[in-house]
């Protein structure tokens, strides 16, 4: 489709431009001659530092203080501080996260595939979706920006790319130390010490530990109680030698605990004539899955489940950073790293007292990464330009254990032992260079080359037992495949950002980006299947017009954009029902062939008075469907919704601050509003997701040395879900894996 001839995408992106243009102009007039004092938002959105309206693209910023005062956790907590965003921690924490950014997404929780929204850690690009689970703590900046990345990120973010930056060494010797207590026996100490070495160089060092049960109340009292132990440290290095600049940066994560286990949505009255439930009956005590079970309560967050399931993660790694100024106008960047992960979760998929559906993600991930950028300014032109290369090792070493209950009574009761490889290799080659036309006008074009090769190897056994008695069995080869695929692909941006005046832009933007193809290493039940289990690479063309502006002398910031993609080959997971009765589903990574997404999204940033600040951000995506496409059971899914994608998404906050006996009192309330959407391309009405509200806010009371914050999150116990995942073919039930409950506490800060 040519989106240039394509008449309504057209009217769409014109009549976006005609209006932000109108109002910036009406915009810079009014604020003709106002005061320069207004806080400067800068980012790192095209790898240097700009203010936010140098750059043409949709990007929020989110400060460190933010992360620690509304006590974020982790990276599946950032959805609402941007407009058309959603992350969730897909099928239980510890899992790949689910993460959607205007519609471009990936809710496969194997362990093998890549989001198509990159994430970069100080620098490093995370490599596949394992790593993408990030613990927030003592973090400077978080970027979210909206849209393709296709030159200076690049690799697999079509989606648009999500930026990690710890806070760094500085000259001054300081830090803090954070203690809190909240319910769910959960606990937290937090600190960072900030050591400066010599005149030139300084080193940092902060930890995090999270211990905490999750909500989930599993009503099976033999089965150990669900949580995790979460211990994160980071240590940072800089050093300054005039002409060159060193980060040297090290991690080392260890978590453990038990799964949150997983609830039963049972879809039958009567498991014998499989008398159906309605939708909104699904999941009481009236209804059973197949075999005759429910948890025995209509408490949402009630289960009964046999979960003796460990989860332990090890990662550990190193990066380093070297600037090196060539000249007063050139510099040589050069970003090397190395990190590996190793992860056991095992996990209880039928969601009650039996042993029907269990198993365990095992996983061995290496990632090396290297690049080489060229800074130059060549009068008020900027170019950048530069070479990566990226290697990566998963090695999975997986089973589901099917019936294990059943074995020696049904044929189907097996466990499938799935060990497969997956090596990628990934190198490009880009450039992006800001032509400045007029003191007002930047053009700016960027190109990437970018060649990934994918090898795979998939060997599957099968354990079968001969009677009811025999848990040990006989362990016998089922099948092996191997193969690579191989992409090389062009992408781009071509942009051009126009100055109103010091504070206030308007800009257009072209951009595309891929995400290249590879192997899902999910669970591939047949020989057909593992065949079948390669996928190609998916593109996504986008056109875009903004405005980043201020009014009301300077006080009201609004940054808005509207957008039109044309996405081809995406790559969608899909759950899909067997074709043989009471056998596990097919699941399955396929290219849709082609989407349609457009929509738009505004930001504001109201500070009325000194002592009071509004924020708002909305997103609307009225267009996030397939346009056609069969798959592979000859089902037709044409206009089907996109999944994981709401309509609307609106989220916001009110922060009062006033003073308080010679100190200061901080009172804040904010909410994240998500329509209603889909967990699977079916559109199936019991693994849908009504839309929610989720409210959470905090009062502190803080001195220039020590704060202490009452917090709370999910304050009116909105019931939703991260995931529901259908096996109404295969055990009469859809999983559930239920989002965290209402959770409040205290928490002390002491600064030094």
């Amino acid at each position: 489709m040519d989106l240039f001839m394509t008449s309504y995408p057209v009217f769409f992106a014109l009549s976006a431009l005609s209006l932000a243009l109108n109002t910036a102009v009406n915009v810079a007039q009014a604020n003709d001659g106002a005061m320069q004092d207004i806080e400067v938002i800068e980012v790192y959105a095209q790898k240097r530092l700009q203010r936010i309206q140098d750059v043409s693209v949709a990007v929020t910023s989110i400060n460190g203080a933010a992360l620690s005062e509304q006590r974020i956790k982790d990276t599946t907590e950032l959805a609402s501080f941007s407009p058309n965003v959603k992350i969730s921690q897909n099928a239980a924490e510890g899992t790949p996260p689910a993460i959607n950014i205007r519609g471009v997404g990936l809710i496969d929780y194997n362990t093998s595939n890549t989001s198509p929204v990159s994430f970069y850690i100080d620098d490093v690009v995370a490599g596949s979706a394992n790593n993408q689970i990030v613990n927030l703590f003592d973090m400077e900046q978080v970027e979210v920006l909206r849209g393709p990345q296709g030159t200076l990120f690049g690799r697999n973010s079509t989606g648009g790319a999500i930026i990690l930056r710890s806070t760094r060494p500085d000259s001054e010797f300081g830090g803090y130390i954070t203690a809190g207590l909240a319910n769910n026996d959960h606990q937290t100490l937090e600190g960072a010490i900030n050591l400066p070495l010599t005149d030139d160089s300084a080193a940092r060092f902060a930890f995090s530990h999270q211990d905490y049960d999750y909500s989930t109340n599993n009503l099976l009292k033999s089965s150990p109680e669900a949580g995790m132990r979460q211990d994160n440290y980071r240590f940072l290095l800089s050093s300054d030698f005039g002409k060159l600049d060193v980060l040297l940066k090290a991690h080392l994560e260890d978590w453990s605990g038990i799964v949150q286990p997983v609830g039963s949505i049972g879809l039958f009255k009567n498991p014998a004539t499989k008398a159906p439930c309605s939708v909104s009956e699904a999941g009481s005590t009236s209804c059973f899955d197949l075999f005759g079970y429910n948890s025995g309560s209509n408490d949402f967050y009630d289960v009964k489940v046999n979960n003796n399931s460990p989860h332990k993660t090890d990662s550990k790694g190193l990066s380093l950073n070297l600037t090196g100024q060539l000249t007063d106008n050139t510099s040589l960047i050069s970003v090397t790293s190395w990190d590996k992960l190793k992860r056991q979760h095992a996990f209880n998929c039928d969601g009650s007292p039996s042993r029907l559906c269990e198993g365990n993600l095992g996983l061995e991930n290496q990632v090396i990464t290297q690049e080489l950028r060229l800074h130059h300014q060549l009068g008020e032109h900027y170019l950048i330009a530069g070479a990566f290369w990226l290697d990566e090792s998963i090695v999975q070493d997986n089973y589901n254990d099917i019936f294990r209950d059943l074995r020696g009574v049904l044929s189907q009761a097996v466990t499938f032992i799935y060990d497969n490889q997956i090596d990628v290799d990934s190198s490009a080659l880009f450039a992006q260079y800001d032509y400045r036309y007029s003191p007002a006008t930047t053009f700016t074009v960027g190109l990437r080359y970018t060649a990934e090769s994918t090898d795979y190897q998939s060997i599957t056994h099968l354990n079968v037992g001969t009677d009811p008695n025999d848990y040990v069995g006989l362990t016998i080869p089922f099948y092996q495949v191997s193969g690579s695929q191989d992409d090389n692909k062009w992408s781009g941006k071509l942009a051009v950002n126009h100055q109103l005046d010091s504070n206030n832009s308007v800009y257009y933007s072209f951009s595309n980006g891929f995400k290249s193809g590879g192997y899902n290493g999910g669970f591939l039940s047949s020989l057909e299947q593992a065949q079948l289990a390669d996928y190609g690479a998916e593109t996504l063309n986008a056109h875009e017009v903004g405005a980043k502006l201020t009014l009301l002398d300077q006080d009201l910031a609004i940054n808005m954009a509207a957008f039109y993609y044309d996405y081809q080959d995406q790559q969608v997971f899909m759950n899909q029902a067997s074709t043989v009765p009471n056998t596990p589903p097919l699941q399955l990574l396929e290219n849709v062939g082609s989407s349609t997404i457009y929509g738009s999204e505004i930001e504001l940033f109201y500070t009325p008075t000194a002592q009071l600040y509004f924020q708002l951000g909305l997103g609307y995506l009225p267009e996030a469907n397939f346009d056609k496409f069969i798959d592979p059971t000859g089902r037709e899914l044409t206009d089907n919704r996109l999944p994981f994608t709401s309509k609307w998404n609106i989220s916001g906050l009110a922060n009062y601050e006033m003073p308080l006996l010679s100190h200061n009192l901080v009172l804040q309330l904010n909410f994240d509003y998500q329509s209603d959407y889909y967990f699977d391309q079916n559109e199936n009405p019991y693994a849908e997701q009504t839309g929610y509200t989720l409210w959470n806010g905090f009062i502190r009371y803080e001195s220039d040395d020590w704060d202490v914050s009452l917090w709370g999150k999910n304050l009116f116990g909105q019931h939703y879900s991260n995931l529901k995942f259908d096996l109404s073919s295969f055990l009469g039930m859809l999983e559930d894996f239920k989002g965290e409950g209402r959770r409040y506490g205290m928490v002390f800060q002491y600064h030094f």
